[in-house]
């Protein structure tokens, strides 16, 4: 069975069904019917045109649904008007399903589980094992989406904001359970490039591309996290790094810069560096004073403060995060590492430990705990 198949079939098989009057929660039902009874038929009687058997089970799901549904005469005329048999339209669909699902009226949370059913094709409990819910949990939650925006008409351009924030979390979700929802993330934001001619979707493709080809050499063989500046940059994924700088710098041609293409622009000064050492510090500063005139937002100030740590020395660094809200994620965990860089060991350890006890992860908590471990350990040796 090739899921890859099925999942890239089911916007376009959606849309249709939508285009030919069915509204987008019965349309979304029947489709998840039909690639079912794919998997179960398709092993052993593949069709010759895999999207026209899609839309024919699915379509034929939607109407013996609406038969059933009393309450729902008014679409009795939809019988009717079933089109005959042949090859199915080429439009695409996609791009109408990424703005229906990242529809403003929707928490982020249904945004991307709708997502992920919708254009990603995947069921409800392979979303629930990648978010670590119970599949009724998940469902609920999808149907409440699809009741949301059933009533929503297209006829309007979508917010490509929205559509990129919900990539984004998507792919900030990581890698839990059996599904890489970061792979599914650049599949899906590959997708939408191919659909929509935008800066900052390339932006944004880039800047997974580029995050996504550092994964291996992010954890040890006993799961624990490996900093940046420990990693062994010989296991980074030289393709995807080639592949999303070439598109960053496309994007960035266009002069039309975003959050998006700067994160990325980071992102690549990073992973063209052979050793942390030898990175470009300064243009890194200059590049997160561009993400700040573009979002204000303070996770980015953060993020500066440490780089300029790095670019003009540790006491430049602390001097700008003493200026940021102490309560922002991370911020302890930065002021330790900016005072070990000053040679402030007893304080760096004990930031540590608190920012352990503010982790947000189990794999964070133990690396900060290992790195106050073993700051006091070097203090004791120095005592002695």
């Amino acid at each position: 069975m090739n899921e890859v198949l099925l999942r890239s079939l089911t916007p376009s098989v959606l849309g249709i069904l939508v285009r030919r009057g069915a509204d987008f929660a019965a349309a979304e039902d029947a489709v998840q019917d039909a690639l079912i009874q794919a998997v179960r038929v398709w092993p052993a009687n593949p069709p010759r045109d895999a999207k026209g058997w899609l839309v024919t089970v699915a379509w034929h799901r939607f109407l013996d649904a609406t038969r059933a549904d009393a309450a729902r005469r008014r679409r009795e005329d939809l019988l009717e008007e079933e089109p005959a048999p042949g090859p199915t339209t080429a439009a695409d669909d996609t791009l109408q399903l990424y703005f229906l699902c990242a529809h403003p009226s929707l928490t982020p949370s249904s945004a991307v589980a709708l997502t992920l059913r919708a254009v990603g094709g995947l069921t409800t409990r392979q979303i629930a094992q990648a978010y670590l819910v119970p599949e009724a949990t998940m469902a609920q939650r999808i149907s409440r989406a699809k009741r949301t925006v059933a009533g929503v008409r297209l006829d309007q351009p979508g917010d490509v904001a929205t559509v990129l924030r919900v990539l984004y979390l998507v792919f900030n979700e990581g890698y839990s359970g059996d599904l890489d929802l970061a792979a599914e993330a650049i599949r899906l934001t590959r997708q939408l490039a191919t659909a929509i001619d935008h800066p900052e979707v390339a932006g944004l493709l880039a800047l997974m591309l580029l995050h996504h080809a550092r994964r291996a050499a992010r954890t040890a063989p006993d799961g624990s996290l490996v900093p940046l500046a420990e990693q062994d940059r010989g296991r980074w994924d030289t393709a995807s790094i080639t592949e999303g700088i070439g598109i960053l710098q496309a994007a960035l041609a266009r002069d039309r810069l975003g959050e998006y293409q700067a994160q990325a622009a980071v992102a690549a000064l990073h992973a063209d560096a052979p050793t942390t050492e030898e990175t470009d510090w300064v243009q890194i500063v200059e590049w997160y004073d561009e993400l700040t005139l573009l979002t204000d937002n303070p996770i980015v100030r953060l993020n500066r403060a440490v780089a300029l740590g790095e670019a003009d020395g540790p006491r430049a660094g602390l001097t700008a995060l003493a200026a940021l809200d102490h309560t922002l994620p991370r911020h302890t965990a930065a002021a330790a590492y900016l005072h070990e860089r000053n040679g402030d060991l007893p304080t760096a350890a004990r930031l540590y430990s608190e920012a352990a006890h503010k982790a947000q992860t189990l794999a964070e908590r133990d690396h900060l705990t290992r790195q106050a471990a073993r700051l006091n350990t070097a203090t004791s040796h120095r005592r002695t």
